[in-house]
């Protein structure tokens, strides 16, 4: 196995030690995490370790595609695996908030539904003999929703000292544009999706 794919599976190894730290029982064991106050604003250790873990996750995304494409390194488990694992982390880290109350469930929904509906039609064409590659607003979706977890996991800091709803603005403008990316993939793979025989 290469260094890519490797660094893959490492991410993929991240997200349950992602949500071993958001979900530890610590009160159970007498823990109290500790928080930190920029103003009136607060920011708990554990959304501190988490975005640490997410942004080592981020950057392994960053330089497994790096390296694939330089060294032409590029294999069928990479295309098959590093997109799953972009979108299980991404949604993973979506559902722990989710579980806390901190952001709706509808543009999660939207976001998962996308996604589901975008794999299924990649299926569909790749029966037919067809791979269909990231267009420019999917990888503008997985950009908005990478950012969109670190500011919740900041708290919406800086952007709360000033009073502006910047991560919920984000969380809702990912989710439209992953409406958006998915109707176009499917109208990009619609003759496949719609061929009868």
């Amino acid at each position: 196995m290469n260094l890519p794919n490797r660094l893959t599976l490492f991410r993929i190894v991240l997200i349950p030690v992602i949500i071993l730290v958001y979900l530890f029982p610590y009160s159970a064991f007498g823990i109290t995490p500790t928080s930190f106050y920029i103003q009136h604003v607060s920011i708990c250790i554990i959304d501190i370790v988490a975005l640490l873990i997410y942004i080592l996750a981020a950057i392994t995304d960053a330089i497994d595609g790096h390296i694939a494409r330089s060294r032409n390194m590029i294999t069928t488990f990479g295309k098959f695996a590093d997109p799953i694992a972009d979108k299980l982390l991404t949604t993973t880290m979506f559902l722990l908030f989710i579980s806390r109350g901190i952001i709706p469930v509808i543009p999660v929904i939207i976001m998962i539904a996308r996604d589901t509906v975008v794999d299924g039609c990649r299926m569909m064409a790749s029966a037919n003999g067809k791979v269909v590659a990231a267009g420019m607003m999917g990888k503008l979706k997985t950009v908005l929703q990478m950012v969109t977890v670190a500011l919740i996991l900041l708290n919406n800091l800086p952007f709360e000292l000033l009073g502006l709803p910047i991560s919920m603005i984000m969380l809702w403008f990912s989710a439209l544009v992953s409406f958006i990316s998915g109707v176009q993939y499917f109208m990009q793979m619609k003759d496949d999706i719609l061929e009868s025989k």
